[in-house]
């Protein structure tokens, strides 16, 4: 049985890798997402919750709903899209095509792979105190899957990057109080996430950390923290912690394929060609002069990726898809729903 080729493959199912499957099936090309877990979504699975302003022409979205459009998107032109299996191995044939092997020990065949892997699989750094393991299952929290537990509580919140920001931010208004403790004066979040949170009623402590929980072995009722200059100890009444200390990351095998990774990332080109030909880069994966770490961003490393595979694949080809306003391949969807005239303008009554 001869082997099933695709045009393109994409490793990753996050935002880049998904609207990159989208924009493929907008060129017309034979797509696969290959994606490591169990669901779509990438990184912005850890945060269903968090409320997310800037991605253009899209009022406030709470992440997970933001995922679900964009996996109802990506679904538009059929690709087959391949559930928990993490790409080990890759092998360029003399034909120039690639052989990719998963865990599985599965081989997947493509003329060109885009890589949108985020930053690998991903880990939640944790609390490096003696016994916080034993409340991960009640008030110590990594993740916020529901802000309604935390109303009317004592939240606080150890971190100081965007993530601690946009909490601390999210339940100010919901829970009784929130305060949050960081290692450093400065927060890393967006300057007008930092300047309204430093506006509001949060309590922060800088620069201060956990160094011991006292709780009755169910729940945490207070940390004790420790002012980094100073040396000097406070203790702090609550009713849930949530850690926010970064994420670890980990490509595995990829850092071995011969791709040039510098500082965790890949080096691409402007037309988010990598160093091996054949192989793209989109998303927070790879930087190149003029990166944007927004998932706009994102979008637009997938859009000029799939077009340098695309123009790899069939050199005489246009630049860039036609706009959906425009592209033959909506026309039959746009009947669908309404839009039936030549020139695809909305008929009106």
């Amino acid at each position: 049985m001869k082997e099933e080729l695709y045009d393109v493959t994409i490793v990753g199912g996050g935002p880049a890798g998904l609207y990159t499957a989208f924009y493929s099936g907008m060129r017309d090309l034979k797509t696969k997402i290959i994606e490591y877990s169990s669901q779509l979504g990438g990184r912005m699975l850890i945060y269903p919750e968090k409320m997310i302003w800037d991605v253009g022409g899209v009022p406030p979205i709470l992440g997970g709903q933001l995922i679900e459009h964009l996996i109802e998107q990506a679904k538009t032109f059929d690709p087959t899209i391949v559930f928990n299996q993490k790409v080990e191995h890759l092998e360029k044939q003399s034909d120039g095509t690639f052989i990719l092997t998963s865990s599985t020990g599965e081989k997947h065949y493509s003329k060109t792979v885009i890589l949108a892997v985020g930053y690998g699989v991903l880990s939640m750094q944790k609390l490096e105190i003696e016994g916080a393991d034993k409340y991960e299952v009640t008030n110590l929290h990594y993740t916020v899957q529901d802000l309604e537990i935390f109303r009317d509580k004592h939240v606080l919140i150890s971190g100081g990057g965007n993530s601690a920001v946009d909490w601390a931010n999210e339940l100010e208004p919901i829970a009784a109080s929130v305060t949050v403790v960081h290692r450093r004066d400065e927060f890393g979040g967006h300057e007008k996430s930092v300047l309204k949170m430093r506006e509001s009623s949060v309590y922060l402590k800088t620069p201060y950390e956990i160094v011991q929980l006292h709780g009755d072995g169910e729940l945490i009722q207070s940390v004790s923290i420790e002012n980094k200059e100073t040396g000097v100890i406070e203790r702090i009444e609550l009713d849930a912690i949530i850690v926010n200390h970064g994420l670890k990351c980990d490509y595995g095998a990829l850092e071995k394929w011969g791709l040039n990774i510098e500082d965790g990332v890949a080096i691409v080109n402007e037309k988010r060609e990598t160093n091996i030909e054949g192989i793209y880069g989109a998303g927070d994966f790879v930087d190149h002069p003029s990166k944007v770490r927004y998932i706009a961003g994102a979008f637009t490393d997938g859009i000029l990726a799939l077009n340098s595979a695309k123009l790899y694949l069939e050199p005489d080809a246009p630049k860039v898809a036609y706009v959906s306003s425009h592209n033959i391949r909506f026309k039959e969807r746009n009947k669908k729903i309404g839009l039936v005239d030549n020139d695809y303008r909305e008929v009106q009554g």
